[in-house]
């Protein structure tokens, strides 16, 4: 199957070479936080899944082997970047440059009219959209602190890893964790989308884009820790927002078989799991083994990040 892959993270290709004035030195500091402490060992990682894309390079099937690490149990939340833009002063790219992408069901019928993405429309450039005013200036996340931090760009997502002494998980790291111990399952849970008619993730019902049917409950995102965790006591590693990992994306995988890390550049960052905007009629990416990517500086309503730290 082939697919444009804006659908699921549109780029910031206008301001890809624009490089505003940042703070982008900041002391690391530490809060308390929910984490998983994972023993590492050897998994089976992509996979050969029948409706899958072939650009996104999920195959082959390879073994692999990653080191004990440290995870989030669930996403940075608004909170917790709340707590760190406080403290070091921090201002992310979105806040920057002065606008980012949000979903049009997500914005006032009477909002004012912005400019789409053209080959995926449900996708709009809002003026002074950002981490703490995720549909622009009218919204706040003060009802929403407990939900998973957006419009943060993978540099902002670094810069945040840094100051809680970790990083972002490369992509065998987060899809071990993503695991929960399984082997050869298609999600975090197991191979059925809905076990016993229970919905395990945030994800869309019913016909992209126009019509959600939130059987799971929820529009847009969905507080972390609101479905079932998997077998590491992972919240949300499928659906609610996508997330971003250390490396470069790549389809060629000869890399090594332990702690691989990916190329050592490339033009975009591979990112995982999936978002509340995912459907299976044309983006089914929310399994443990589906990848997409974005360029660093992009940032958008449904892409968010954890971190890491080694043992």
């Amino acid at each position: 199957m082939t697919e444009d892959k804006s659908c699921c993270a549109p780029q910031n290709t206008e301001n890809a070479n624009i490089r505003p004035k940042r703070k982008t030195t900041i002391d690391v500091g530490n809060f308390h936080k929910e984490v998983a402490i994972l023993k590492g060992g050897t998994f089976s990682m992509g996979s050969t899944y029948p409706l899958g894309y072939s650009q996104d390079g999920e195959g082959p099937v390879r073994k692999k082997k990653v080191s004990p690490f440290i995870i989030d149990k669930y996403a940075v939340t608004n909170g917790q970047y709340k707590k760190f833009v406080r403290e070091t002063g921090y201002i992310t790219e979105a806040e920057d440059i002065g606008w980012s992408f949000v979903f049009a069901g997500l914005l006032p019928d009477d909002f004012e009219d912005t400019r789409g993405v053209q080959a995926t429309p449900w996708w709009r450039q809002v003026y002074k959209a950002a981490w703490h005013s995720p549909e622009g200036s009218h919204s706040t996340i003060n009802q929403r602190l407990d939900h998973p931090a957006v419009h943060i760009s993978w540099n902002d997502a670094s810069a945040y890893a840094q100051w809680v002494g970790g990083r972002l998980p490369t992509e065998a790291e987060w899809e071990f964790a993503a695991q929960g111990g399984l082997t050869n399952s298609i999600f975090p849970w197991g191979n059925e989308l809905e076990p016993n008619n229970r919905h395990q993730m945030n994800v869309w019902q019913g016909t992209f884009p126009d019509n959600n049917l939130v059987n799971d409950g929820w529009y847009g995102t969905a507080p972390v820790g609101t479905y079932p965790t998997n077998g590491y006591g992972l919240g949300e590693m499928t659906g609610n927002v996508w997330e971003w990992t250390q490396d470069w994306f790549t389809t060629d995988h000869n890399d090594e078989g332990t702690n691989p890390t990916g190329p050592d550049k490339g033009e975009a960052k591979v990112i995982k799991g999936g978002s509340y905007l995912c459907h299976e009629s044309y983006c089914n990416r929310y399994r443990t083994a589906a990848r997409s990517s974005t360029t660093p500086d992009s940032a958008m309503g449904h892409l968010g990040f954890r971190t890491v730290r080694e043992l």
